[in-house]
């Protein structure tokens, strides 16, 4: 998130505050929209979800717990590819935008198979990101070693 590395710039603004909750929202939101689009989200999605947040976007631990239940909630209000994907792209540099694929192959694949669903609505993110099949792919890879398959 480039917030994080502009509060580490700055010494932690406050200003800064409300962008990085827009930003844990928008992440939340596009982490539930991704374990959904097989139509359920289990416990292993969820942990990943939070543990992806929490570890590699360095968010607060209890805002995403928070903020998680709230997304679970209107998991069935979902927002369009396009509002997730034009805020990203206008906030996030390229890797950390890398990051964020690989955290959602990660989820996907988080409960032993992956649906053409979500492969499909990965590569479709990966598009409106501007990250390349090749990029993409990568990260994919990368997931499957953390999880270990």
């Amino acid at each position: 998130m480039i917030n994080l590395l502009k509060n580490i710039l700055n010494n932690n603004n406050p200003k800064e505050d409300k962008n990085d909750s827009k930003d844990l929202e928008l992440l939340c939101g596009l982490m539930i929209e991704a374990a959904y689009t097989d139509g359920q989200i289990d416990e292993n999605e969820l942990n990943k979800i939070k543990l992806s947040l929490i570890n590699v976007f360095n968010e607060d631990p209890n805002e995403v717990d928070l903020l998680l239940q709230e997304a679970v909630k209107n998991k069935n209000n979902s927002r369009s590819l396009h509002h997730y994907t034009s805020v990203i792209n206008k906030n996030f540099n390229y890797d950390k935008k890398l990051l964020l694929i690989e955290a959602l192959w990660e989820i996907v694949l988080s409960d032993g198979e992956i649906h053409d669903y979500e492969s499909n609505l990965i590569r479709r993110l990966a598009g409106l990101l501007y990250i390349s099949d090749v990029n993409s792919g990568n990260a994919r890879k990368k997931a499957l070693d953390k999880i270990g398959q």
